[in-house]
């Protein structure tokens, strides 16, 4: 049996491809432009950081308005063309021409905007930047964006996004020993705000997808944020939340490791292979979690839920390790049936002759991922597996992710 949710209010967008350019080299007026560039990001930064706390940053960008819109600012006298681009759409990011002002500054208004978080970057005579008077900024593999939040009542999601005045959790990065991986790796980990070492909580695993880290779920899902003010709302129980790193031949981030400060990407190392898979050696965080925190060692209060290949991982995860995990969240999930293999079909029936108590699948209506995450219902449904199914706009974007962290939170050890 399945219980079906179609969720068509939450629209969301598509997903930003742009990446890290390189300059081309036009020795006079490049340098001139990134010497300007660079003077423009000091002054916006407060006036060359710490040196100078007082002074007043030339312009500011962005400024959400009153009415929901929001203003962009950049000063460059010596451009040509600015353009702003942003995921301000439903489904498309789109791309804001900016006029220019008598004073230099560049400047554009969006329509009005929902409650969300937004990503945007700026185009200055065809180069990508980020905006000089924003410090805040997110890395997404190698693509670096700026973000802001827009919110205009307690509830909506630009509020579930922000940090509020609530009791507030730890997230600290943390390694561990894995045998089954020879290696010492990295995790990150959410303590809610109740966590006292004495008291035991549940663990909810949070796993990211390709090209992601151990920080992709901290920093572009907004984990401590949106488990803050869940918490606080009394609208999930106080959970430990783990998310490690799931890329087997990568102990961690990129510039946090051995390996140094290598360019971000996804296939960062794979020609080295692993001793092992993401789901052969995921006991070794569950047990070192179990040792080194106050968790609720039951099956009834553990949960497993990723992203992408994540959801890949978690679909593994599900059929090899039944009796650890009771619930289970596939977010856009890279989860591939293994059709007329006896031994897979034996492991799914064990699964779930085991009775989990949740067994999640949400995906967006236009993610690349749909057909494979049909397949992977369809098998369920004709093996009459009981599932419960989220679906609403947008494709394989944070955006999406967010909502489903948020609402998979909801679902967990009540």
């Amino acid at each position: 049996m399945k219980r079906t949710m179609h969720i068509n209010g939450d629209s969301c967008q598509a997903e930003n491809t742009m990446s890290a350019k390189t300059w081309p080299i036009r020795p006079n007026r490049f340098w001139k432009r990134a010497l300007l560039f660079v003077c423009c990001g000091m002054m916006a930064a407060s006036g060359f950081g710490q040196q100078a706390l007082g002074q007043r940053p030339r312009v500011k960008s962005p400024v959400v308005n009153a009415d929901g819109t929001v203003t962009f600012n950049f000063f460059d006298p010596t451009a040509q063309n600015v353009s702003v681009t942003g995921d301000f759409q439903e489904i498309s990011w789109t791309t804001l021409p900016m006029t220019k002002q008598e004073n230099g500054v560049w400047t554009v208004t969006t329509p009005v905007l929902n409650p969300e978080l937004y990503s945007y970057s700026l185009s200055v005579d065809g180069q990508r930047f980020v905006d000089p008077a924003n410090s805040y900024v997110n890395r997404d593999i190698s693509t670096l964006s700026n973000i802001f939040i827009v919110s205009r009542e307690k509830g909506d999601k630009g509020h579930l996004y922000q940090v509020n005045d609530v009791p507030h959790g730890t997230l600290a990065r943390v390694w561990y020993d894995s045998p089954t991986l020879g290696q010492q790796r990295r995790m990150t980990v959410y303590l809610p705000a109740a966590y006292d070492g004495k008291k035991k909580f549940p663990v909810m695993y949070l796993l990211h997808g390709h090209g992601g880290d151990e920080t992709a779920w901290g920093d572009l899902g907004r984990t401590s944020q949106i488990m803050d003010n869940l918490i606080a709302e009394g609208k999930c129980v106080p959970m430990i939340v783990v998310m490690p790193n799931g890329n087997p031949t990568c102990n961690a981030a990129p510039g946090w490791w051995h390996e140094g400060m290598y360019t971000p990407n996804g296939n960062a190392f794979n020609e080295r292979g692993a001793k092992a898979s993401m789901e052969e050696s995921f006991m070794d965080i569950v047990n070192f979690v179990d040792k080194h925190y106050k968790t609720i060692r039951k099956r009834s209060a553990r949960a497993v839920t990723g992203l992408s290949m994540g959801g890949g991982h978690t679909f593994g995860i599900s059929y090899r390790y039944p009796e650890v995990f009771d619930y289970y969240g596939l977010q856009s999930a890279a989860a591939r049936i293994k059709k007329g293999d006896a031994q897979f079909d034996d492991q799914m029936a064990r699964l779930f002759a085991s009775s989990p108590r949740l067994y999640w699948i949400a995906i967006g209506k236009e993610d690349f991922l749909m057909r494979m995450n049909n397949d992977l219902r369809n098998y369920l449904d004709e093996h009459q597996y009981s599932y419960e199914y989220y679906e609403n706009d947008g494709g394989h974007i944070w955006r999406n992710w967010r909502i489903y962290l948020a609402e998979y939170a909801q679902l967990l050890f009540k």
